[in-house]
């Protein structure tokens, strides 16, 4: 299968996942990927992450999180900025999403961050992905 967006597999997989109520669900590892994770576990998104060998380039086994009644915790996530079409944000015009109540991911000079940080840091960047 020819990988041109491997982050929007990984955003299709979670979003695939959190529908069907999955416990877990793996995805290829990368850094990028690895950074992505590390933000939605700290936002409250998914419950844990872990890099597992596979024999080839590695894997994150994310642990998707659910309310007690095993309500979704992530309602969507859209990739934003796509190999074809770039979407880039001074460090003065971050979007909210969803009227604040949502995150986006940006790529930035100064590593992965939620638009929040981004804001704080005052550096503008790439957005990956809206999550709510």
């Amino acid at each position: 299968m020819n990988m041109t967006d491997p982050v929007a597999d990984m955003i299709t997989r979670i979003r695939n996942g959190v529908r069907a109520r999955l416990p877990k669900i793996d995805v290829p590892a990368s850094k990028l990927k690895a950074e992505i994770a590390r933000i939605l576990k700290d936002e409250g998104y998914i419950a844990s992450f872990r890099r597992v060998d596979d024999g080839r380039q590695g894997a994150l086994r994310i642990v998707l999180r659910y309310g007690p009644g095993w309500e979704r915790v992530i309602t969507d996530l859209q990739r934003v900025s796509k190999p074809g079409c770039r979407i880039y944000c001074g460090k003065g015009e971050i979007p909210r999403v969803y009227g604040g109540l949502g995150i986006n991911i940006l790529s930035t000079s100064r590593g992965v961050m939620t638009g929040r940080q981004a804001a704080k840091t005052g550096v503008g960047g790439e957005i990956l992905c809206n999550v709510w």
